[in-house]
C-alpha cells in the first residue's frame, strides 16, 4: 500500500508540474502566437486556463498532503521538506488565484481592451506590475515543485 500512496504523491506532483510547464510553455506562447492579431482573446485563453490550473494544482497539493499523511500516518510528516514545498506551491498558487488574478481581471474590465489601451496608461502600468507577479508566483510554483520532486526521490532512495 505504500508503493500506491508513494505513487500517487509523485502523480499529483507530476500532474501539477505538467499542467504549468504546458500553460507557461505551450498554451500561453500558442494563444499570442495563432491569435496574434487579437492579444486580448490570447489573454482570455490563458486566463481562462490559468485558472483552472490553479485549481487543478490545489487539488493535486490537497490530495498529495492527504496522501502522505494515508501512508505515514504521521501529522509530523507534513513538517517534512517535502510537505512544505507542497504548502508553499499550495500558497503561491492561492495568492495568485485569489488576489493577483482578480486585480488582473479588473483592470481588463476597465480597460475594455489591453491591446486598444494607450501605452503610457496607469491602468496598463499597473496590469504590467501584476502580470510580472504572476510570472513570479507560477515560477516559485515550478521551483518549489521541482524541489519536491527532488525530496520525494530522496526520501525514496533514503530508506
Amino acid at each position: 500500500m505504500s508503493n500506491i500512496f508513494r505513487a500517487l504523491e509523485f502523480l499529483g506532483l507530476s500532474v501539477w508540474l505538467g499542467s504549468d510547464i504546458f500553460l507557461s510553455f505551450v498554451v500561453a506562447p500558442g494563444a499570442f502566437r495563432v491569435l496574434a492579431p487579437n492579444r486580448d482573446q490570447a489573454g482570455a485563453v490563458v486566463g481562462f486556463a490559468l485558472a483552472k490550473m490553479h485549481l487543478i494544482g490545489i487539488a493535486c497539493g490537497v490530495l498529495v498532503l492527504l496522501v502522505r499523511l494515508l501512508r505515514t500516518k504521521s501529522f509530523a510528516s507534513l513538517a517534512a521538506p517535502t510537505a512544505l514545498c507542497v504548502m508553499l506551491m499550495i500558497v503561491l498558487t492561492a495568492i495568485s488565484q485569489l488576489t493577483v488574478t482578480p486585480k488582473m481581471a479588473a483592470l481588463r474590465t476597465q480597460m475594455g481592451s489591453i491591446q486598444a489601451t494607450a501605452a503610457d496608461s496607469p491602468l496598463l502600468a499597473e496590469f504590467g506590475k501584476l502580470h510580472q507577479v504572476s510570472v513570479t508566483l507560477e515560477s516559485g510554483v515550478l521551483l518549489a515543485g521541482m524541489a519536491c520532486i527532488f525530496l520525494l526521490v530522496r526520501e525514496l532512495t533514503a530508506k
